[in-house]
């Protein structure tokens, strides 16, 4: 079931000036209340959103406002951390086996990740170009491979059969001699393609992509047995696009969509296993779907600066505002990458060398 509360102004817990995300954990800057209180349709960060709302819809990249996973669900995220581990192509424990991180989604996750379409020789800043020269990273067990592909949006992945998830097996896995069996970490980034329809309508695009996130997950853990983690990111700005392919406001509420799949899981598994948002469908990831959780939060308000220092500046972005410039779109996308899967408690384990999984 979806989180809809009725606007309210009060951060408790917190500091007026700096709040801890999840009221601990790393420091954000708070959301001028003056602001939020205005408006409830102003676009804040969903990470500075705390109990704040947009359109009646809860903030956080998790319940209650937090952007850390509660204590129930990084649990199991601990546990399936720990069931990562170095395999051969057929998918059997072995010593000198691999661990494939596999990037799925749309032209921005591909240029981003590595390139347009390209999975070696990677541009200067890409996520996989820095994370090849970071000496702390696990070189000798954990493969990168983009899948992602442009132009192929959110619907051209939902089915488990889909010529997308072909791509990714005979062009991608192959060409660096890994195989499906060996993908257990996955990045996802999905949006859909010129959506029309924002909140609150009950028909907007971002309820749509929560749909399609769902049987993206699902399709996920078929084509790909030893799956342990989806980490997903939410779109960039898109307040500079000069197309409709995906500006705002879509590009941010495709954030909410994220937020409500994640938490479907979440309370799903407080239920037994029995589904309680139709919208995301069964996300049981003892059965059904692999554990599910945020990557970065890739959004900033333009040139307004996050909690964190990340701003969105027009030069961030080719000429049509939507995909990421090479000089310093793609950079920033690739840092922030680096940093999650660095310091993250559920991939640092086996991300990076000399550490184990507990």
């Amino acid at each position: 079931m979806l989180t809809r509360i009725h606007r309210t102004f009060v951060l408790t817990g917190c500091a007026l000036t700096l709040l801890l995300v999840a009221c601990g954990g790393r420091s954000t800057t708070a959301v001028d209340d003056d602001v939020v209180t205005r408006r409830d349709t102003i676009r804040v960060p969903l990470t500075q959103l705390g109990s704040h709302t947009y359109l009646g819809f809860a903030g956080g990249l998790y319940e209650d406002g937090r952007s850390s996973p509660p204590e129930d669900h990084a649990a199991v995220g601990a546990a399936r951390a720990r069931n990562i581990q170095p395999r051969d192509a057929d998918g059997a424990p072995a010593a000198h086996g691999k661990i494939v991180l596999l990037s799925i989604g749309m032209s921005n996750a591909s240029q981003e990740f590595c390139g347009a379409d390209i999975t070696s020789d990677c541009v200067a800043g890409s996520f996989m170009q820095r994370a090849s020269v970071a000496p702390d990273v696990n070189h000798s067990s954990v493969v990168l491979v983009n899948g992602a592909q442009g132009g192929m949006d959110a619907r051209e992945w939902i089915s488990p059969s889909a010529r997308t998830f072909d791509v990714v097996r005979d062009k991608r896995l192959a060409s660096v001699g890994v195989s499906e069996n060996q993908v257990q970490a996955v990045w996802l980034l999905r949006a859909t393609k010129r959506p029309t329809v924002s909140l609150p309508a009950t028909d907007a695009d971002a309820f749509r992509l929560e749909t399609q996130l769902g049987q993206i997950v699902r399709a996920l853990r078929i084509r790909y047995p030893h799956l342990q983690q989806v980490h997903i990111s939410n779109r960039v700005y898109g307040g500079y696009a000069t197309t409709s392919l995906n500006p705002e406001p879509y590009a941010y509420e495709a954030g909410f969509a994220v937020k409500w799949l994640v938490q479907a899981q979440v309370s799903q598994m407080r239920q037994g296993g029995q589904v309680v948002d139709t919208r995301a469908g069964d996300l049981n990831y003892d059965s059904t779907a692999p554990w599910i959780a945020w990557g970065p939060d890739l959004w900033a308000d333009g040139v307004t600066p996050r909690w964190d220092g990340l701003t969105r500046q027009r030069a961030d972005f080719k000429s049509d505002g939507t995909h990421p410039s090479v000089e310093s779109g793609v950079p920033k996308v690739g840092d922030l990458l680096l940093r999650f899967f660095s310091t993250s408690p559920v991939t640092r384990c086996w991300f990076l060398a000399g550490h184990r999984c507990s």
